[in-house]
C-alpha cells in the first residue's frame, strides 16, 4: 500500500473503532443509569434490595461486583480512546494487509479485565462497609471518619509517586505502546492488562469518593469521569489533579472536625 491509502485505512479504522467504543459505552452507560434510576426508586428488582437486605450471600455480592462492573466500564472507556486509536494505528502501519479489529478488541479486554478485578474488590469492600452499617440508603458513608479518611486519603494520593508515575503512562500513548509493545493476539492482551495495571493504579483512590456520593450517584460518575479525562488528556491535567487534591484533603478535614 502507499502512504496515501494506509493513511485513508487508518481514517477508515479510527471511525470503526470509535463506533464501537461508542456503543459499548452507550450501553453500559445506559445499564448503569437504569441500575441508578430503579435503585432510588422503592422498587422490589434485584439491585433494589440490595441495601435493604444487607446485601448478604453469593447473590447479593454478584450483583454488587456486576453493578461496579459495568459502572468502571461505563466510566473508564472513554478513558482508553487514544490508547486504542494509537494501538490500531500501530497496528496498520506494521501490517498494512491485515484488519486491526482483533488485535484492538484483545488490547480493550485486557484493559476491562484489570478494571473488573478492581470491581471485584470494591464489591468486597462494599459488602464490608455494608454489614458494618457505615452506608446510609443511597450507598453513601454514613460516618464522619470513613468520609474524611476517603476524601483526605484520595486527595493525598494526588501527589503520590505512584499517581504521577501511573498518569505519565496513562498520559503518553505513544511513548507506552514503544516501550511495552508485545506482538500477536497475546501481545495485545498483555499490553491492555498492563495499561490496566497503569490507569487502576491512577484512579483507584479517585474511584473511592463514590463511596462519599452514593455508589450510584449519576452526578459524581459523571464528574469522576470527567476529571479523569481532563487529568489524563489535557497539558495541565497534573496541575488540575494537584488543585482537586487540596480540595479534597481541605474537605476531607472539615468533615472530620
Amino acid at each position: 500500500m502507499t502512504n496515501e491509502i494506509v493513511q485513508a485505512v487508518v481514517r477508515r479504522d479510527r471511525m470503526i473503532v470509535l463506533a464501537g467504543l461508542a456503543a459499548v459505552i452507550l450501553v453500559s452507560a445506559l445499564y448503569t443509569i437504569s441500575m441508578a434510576t430503579q435503585y432510588i426508586k422503592p422498587m422490589d428488582i434485584a439491585l433494589g434490595h440490595l441495601h435493604h437486605a444487607n446485601i448478604s450471600g453469593v447473590q447479593g455480592f454478584l450483583l454488587l461486583f456486576l453493578m461496579w462492573t459495568v459502572m468502571q466500564v461505563a466510566m473508564m472507556s472513554p478513558t482508553a480512546v487514544p490508547m486504542l486509536l494509537m494501538h490500531g494505528k500501530i497496528e496498520r502501519h506494521r501490517q498494512p494487509e491485515k484488519l486491526p479489529f482483533l488485535h484492538i478488541s484483545l488490547f480493550f479486554l485486557g484493559y476491562i479485565i484489570l478494571w473488573a478485578a478492581f470491581s471485584l474488590v470494591f464489591a468486597l469492600l462494599h459488602m464490608v462497609l455494608q454489614s458494618a452499617e457505615l452506608l446510609s440508603t443511597t450507598m453513601a458513608s454514613n460516618n464522619s471518619w470513613l468520609t474524611g479518611g476517603i476524601l483526605i486519603v484520595a486527595g493525598l494520593f494526588q501527589f503520590s509517586s505512584l499517581k504521577q508515575a501511573c498518569l505519565e503512562q496513562c498520559r503518553s500513548p505513544v511513548a507506552y505502546l514503544m516501550t511495552e509493545w508485545r506482538n500477536g493476539r497475546s501481545g495485545a492482551l498483555l499490553m491492555g492488562l498492563k495499561h490496566g495495571v497503569d490507569c487502576v493504579g491512577c484512579c483507584w483512590a479517585i474511584m473511592a469518593l463514590l463511596f462519599v456520593a452514593g455508589v450510584m450517584n449519576l452526578f459524581w460518575m459523571a464528574a469522576i469521569t470527567a476529571f479523569v479525562l481532563i487529568e489524563k488528556l489535557t497539558s495541565r491535567g497534573e496541575t488540575f489533579g494537584r488543585v482537586i487534591g487540596v480540595g479534597l484533603i481541605i474537605w476531607g478535614i472539615l468533615v472530620i472536625i
